[in-house]
């Protein structure tokens, strides 16, 4: 039986989502858990690739087991969240088709990247505190050509092993809470360093190092060479996974 697990994640301790041979990784400490958890070895599939000290406040992973009993899910999770790591947290489980996959059934992922403009104790973790002006309408007229492409090539890791720079952007601008500038990107797809390249390159465009046709033209480029430096990974956030 396959099932669909909820989960959220602080990705500060972790190297990224996916096992490695020698740093601990978000995949191996839900493995062990399931594991402990059904007494049965047990392998999951996320439904992509967080990078190193990246978070999930909505992320989804797939597991088998042999089984046959019911499952319940509120002692499920109870029980999973009791073995979790303390930043770590299951939410929701459910019984879904064999060949749902928690990767390639994805439609839509959605990401946010926090920015802090001012020193916040608690945010040091979860949000890239950057304290010079930006200017947010201007950032938001870069952010919004992202949706007239469909090649991202420029903000594409350069050896990311992409089969396609190709995706299908939703949704991308900026608002603001507070002290809080925060982008939302939303697309059927993302390549390795895509979101922290884009919001790199559109400080730039926020802090007058870069104008709003200088963003179109690096688009148009399709070299990584032309675009900014990527932002921190601690302010970035998987925020939606959505499934037809």
């Amino acid at each position: 039986m396959r099932f669909f697990l909820t989960l959220a994640y602080k990705g500060t301790a972790y190297s990224g989502w996916q096992i490695q041979d020698n740093a601990p990784s978000v995949q191996a400490a839900l493995q062990a858990a399931l594991s402990t958890l059904l007494s049965e070895p047990t392998e999951v599939v996320g439904a992509g690739r967080t990078d190193a000290g990246v978070h999930a406040a909505y992320y989804v992973a797939h597991f088998d087991t042999v089984s046959e009993k019911p499952l319940d899910e509120a002692s499920f999770i109870y029980h999973l969240n009791a073995i979790l790591p303390k930043d770590m947290a299951a939410f929701g489980v459910k019984r879904v088709a064999d060949e749902a996959h928690a990767r390639f059934s994805a439609t839509l992922r959605e990401y946010k990247y926090y920015l802090t403009l001012e020193k916040d104790p608690f945010r040091t973790e979860t949000a890239y505190r950057y304290p010079l002006a930006l200017d947010m309408d201007r950032m938001n007229q870069a952010a919004a050509i992202l949706l007239e492409y469909s090649d991202f090539d420029s903000f594409c890791k350069a050896d990311g092993n992409n089969k396609t720079t190709i995706c299908r952007i939703f949704a991308s601008g900026w608002t603001r809470q507070g002290n809080l500038l925060i982008y939302t990107i939303a697309a059927d797809r993302f390549l390795r360093n895509m979101v922290r390249a884009i919001v790199g390159t559109l400080i730039d465009v926020g802090r007058g190092k870069l104008s709003v046709d200088d963003f179109r033209a690096i688009i148009e480029a399709k070299s990584r060479c032309a675009a900014g430096t990527s932002a921190p990974a601690h302010g970035l956030f998987l925020t939606d996974i959505q499934y037809e």
